[in-house]
């Protein structure tokens, strides 16, 4: 039996559902707001459509580990919202839920994330609950930068 464990977050951005959800939806912003020691890198060649069946491959590193990463959209409910489980990676089970609820003019996003590491609970309280929360208390700060100043309505490429 695998034990599996679980992390949520939330916070409430300044924008209209819809603007953040499109924010959310392009694959390649995760770059931005995942934190620079993690190297995130997305190696998909061309666009990606979201989509339920959509497969992204990504390059991180893990406490200075290359890893690859691939992840299926295996839902897909615009602009409420989406769930990528990995298929292949340094997880044993990590399947994300991403909401989206509209507040007014504002949006709550919340993350759920259920996940199984190699090594169980030892691990999990030793290296990986440390590493997810700092990730995403890095991606809080870049999100809360980014919607008040208004830049997470440029693009996530350049060129």
């Amino acid at each position: 039996m695998m034990r599996t464990f679980e992390f949520t977050a939330s916070q409430t951005l300044p924008a209209p559902l819809e603007r953040v959800f499109e924010f959310f939806s392009d694959p390649r912003n995760l770059e931005r707001i995942t934190p620079p020691w993690v190297a995130f890198r997305i190696v998909t060649p061309g666009e990606i459509e979201m989509r339920a069946g959509a497969l992204i491959d990504y390059r991180l590193r893990i406490r200075g580990v290359p890893m690859r990463w691939r992840t299926e959209i295996t839902e897909w409910d615009p602009p409420h919202g989406f769930v990528d489980t990995q298929l292949r990676g340094p997880y044993r089970k990590w399947v994300h839920t991403h909401r989206f609820t509209a507040r007014g003019a504002e949006t709550l996003v919340e993350d759920h994330i259920e996940y199984a590491v190699p090594g169980g609970a030892f691990v999990e309280r030793l290296f990986v609950r440390g590493d997810v929360e700092r990730i995403f208390a890095y991606r809080r700060r870049v999100l809360d930068d980014l919607f008040v100043d208004g830049r997470a309505a440029l693009p996530s490429r350049t060129g």
